[in-house]
């Protein structure tokens, strides 16, 4: 018995799945991944962060994205959607699609029980390899604590950030209050 080979796709061919589907798909090494939904939790989180950016980027030549902004690792091929993305001074565009950003300054993993391995393992390796990027920010889903991978003359280095604390984000002079990043207002009781 033998195995089927692997199929492999072009980045033009997942380009094409992706916009025929109303799945969003990662694109890595020649393979097309379809992206799990996200729960009402991993929403909250990403708009909390969003929310957190904007408001300390105002005038500052940086712009939030959401997660319908496509990345690609043009060293590696890698295309994905991260979760919340910013992009300092102008906009990069891939030269095979003029919707895939190639430059973000700072990428956001909302992560979840189902991606967590891959988000802190082999999609945060590609991400690495962005030339423009300063910070990969992952927001853990099962404790309050926001990991931040930053670039520096060394290479990559890692800081956790805990209730009480701040996540620097140094490159674009922003932080994230843990606090004030998983606050649930819908879990406070209603004044009487």
């Amino acid at each position: 018995m033998t195995a089927a080979p692997r199929l492999l796709f072009s980045f033009r061919e997942y380009l094409r799945v992706d916009a025929e589907s109303p799945t969003k798909h990662e694109f890595l090494d020649g393979m097309i991944l379809a992206m799990a939904g996200g729960t009402p939790d991993h929403a909250a989180l990403a708009a909390a962060v969003t929310a957190a950016l904007n408001r300390q980027l105002e005038g500052k030549r940086c712009r939030v994205y959401s997660a319908d902004l496509r990345i690609r690792v043009l060293a590696t091929g890698f295309a994905g959607y991260p979760d919340v993305t910013v992009v300092c001074d102008k906009l990069e565009r891939d030269p095979e699609d003029q919707n895939t950003a190639t430059n973000p300054a700072v990428v956001v993993e909302i992560l979840s029980p189902s991606t967590e391995p891959y988000d802190r393992g082999e999609k945060l390796r590609q991400y690495q390899q962005i030339t423009s990027l300063a910070h990969v920010v992952l927001v853990s889903h099962d404790e309050k604590r926001i990991d931040v991978w930053t670039r520096g003359r060394d290479g990559w280095s890692a800081a956790s950030a805990a209730p009480g604390e701040r996540a620097v984000l140094h490159a674009i002079g922003c932080t994230l209050d843990v606090n004030d990043v998983y606050r649930d207002p819908l879990s406070v009781p209603s004044p009487s």
